[in-house]
């Protein structure tokens, strides 16, 4: 029965209403349907709260997304004066913002990075990525980690080497896997020197497997977000770019998580001075206001793209309120010293969490850059034997969700994967909020503390 726009409001405007209207019509993502949510009615900064007016310390930016915290004054002003002036126009046509963005984009990458595609968000920068990488080199692999996550689309989802990839079937041919420069973990078994964690000896390995003049492109987050906040050792970034040039291979950065200030620096790459062939990024570039990302080619690409078919497209690449709000992101980035806020916050949460290990013997490892930080949690330090087996579900993975569910009861919001608590609060989050956080996540690993055996 249809509804009266009045009735509708009242509707929307109840909590229960909303609650049921989610379980009955609205399919979540990477869920059992029909769970009744938390109705969140408000945030602003690094807050957020529910119609019971419950406030909410938002250490997880969401999905790491929100990097300039909820509400920012200025990007929702840019997106409401773009509305006013052209909400829409074909990606064929220019348009002042679509061109600023692109030329700011320019600016803030590094190396010789200069023409941007811009899409609806991280998984589709990958998918264009890969497409032109192989349309680029004429070759068809993929070489991409295990323990990476590229997006949920057919392509994206096939890089992926999280579990989840599982869930997409076949998929398509061509991707071959590498292990991860994991050193808490190491997948060699610490020998010094390591093949996979100095980069370059395991990627030869690979490549003499599977031909260089068959691969296309590696693809790999420069700090893995999702599946574990793995740093690589200094000396990877440089081994893994000298190797690809070596054989023709692009190198693709995926920093859809670790870009735009989340590490301390405008990207994670920065840390290393290695620029990529083509780096696609999203969530950070507009804090996720309007869905934008964005793949970036270096020079020599971006020159052949002048005689030769760009193979790909999107209804909305380029959207006006999208790349309103990109320009007024990075504007804030500059005016308000983001990065260099984000680097000193994030020494300061390092601190936090080092003294927390101290403390707890849950904590294994503490690692991460800036304010991309984790926290991975043992049953006994010694053996390192995680606190709950990689990818548990149902009673084995009972300590984690159990934490979650603590710490949101005390107005902390977390997020997990397996036995690691990622930690990405909004890079203008104050010291004093960071205390906060760091307070109940003391408590919170009270809950694991129960768990260790040594």
């Amino acid at each position: 029965m249809a509804l009266s726009a009045t009735t509708e409001t009242a509707f929307a405007n109840d909590p229960a209403w909303i609650q049921d209207a989610h379980v009955d019509h609205y399919i979540q993502s990477w869920s059992v349907q029909g769970a009744k949510p938390r109705v969140i009615t408000g945030g602003e900064g690094s807050w957020f709260w529910d119609s019971d007016g419950k406030r909410y310390l938002d250490f997880e930016s969401q999905l790491v997304n929100l990097n300039l915290g909820h509400q920012h004054p200025v990007v929702v002003e840019a997106i409401k004066a773009q509305a006013e002036k052209l909400c829409y126009i074909g990606p064929a046509m220019g348009n002042d913002v679509r061109s600023e963005l692109a030329h700011l984009i320019a600016e803030v990458t590094p190396g010789d990075l200069t023409s941007t595609f811009f899409t609806t968000g991280g998984a589709a920068a990958n998918e264009n990525a890969i497409r032109l990488a192989r349309h680029y080199t004429g070759r068809h692999k993929i070489i991409a980690r295990y323990r990476s996550y590229h997006g949920a689309t057919a392509g994206a989802l096939e890089l992926t080497g999280d579990p989840r990839h599982h869930l997409g079937g076949p998929g398509q041919s061509g991707v071959v896997r590498m292990l991860d420069p994991y050193t808490y973990r190491c997948p060699a078994g610490h020998p010094d020197p390591c093949p996979v964690c100095t980069g370059a000896p395991h990627l030869e390995e690979l490549l003499m497997y599977e031909n260089p003049n068959t691969v296309a492109a590696v693809i790999l987050e420069p700090i893995v977000g999702t599946n574990g906040l793995i740093v690589p050792p200094d000396e990877y970034m440089p081994a893994i770019r000298e190797v690809c040039d070596r054989y023709g291979i692009l190198l693709i950065m995926d920093e859809v998580m670790a870009g735009f200030g989340r590490t301390g620096k405008w990207f994670a790459c920065d840390h290393w001075d290695v620029t990529p062939d083509i780096l696609t990024t999203a969530k950070g570039l507009n804090s996720g206001y309007v869905p934008l990302g964005t793949m970036t080619v270096s020079e020599p690409i971006a020159q052949w793209l002048k005689s030769n078919l760009f193979p790909g497209g999107l209804t909305y690449a380029g959207h006006p309120l999208a790349c309103a709000s990109g320009i007024a992101s990075i504007k804030v980035y500059r005016d308000e010293s983001i990065i260099e806020r984000a680097a000193e916050s994030g020494r300061f949460l390092e601190e936090k969490l080092l003294g927390l290990a101290k403390k707890h013997p849950c904590i294994g490892d503490v690692r991460g850059k800036g304010l991309f930080m984790g926290v991975e949690l043992v049953k006994e330090r010694k053996t390192r034997e995680p606190l709950v087996p990689f990818n548990a579900k149902g009673p084995n993975a009972a300590p984690m969700p159990e934490m979650m569910k603590f710490a949101m009861d005390e107005g902390l919001y977390l997020s997990f994967f397996s036995n690691v608590i990622r930690l990405t609060p909004p890079l203008i989050i104050s010291h004093e909020d960071i205390e906060f956080g760091c307070e109940v996540l003391d408590r919170t690993l009270d809950i694991a503390d129960r768990h260790t055996t040594g």
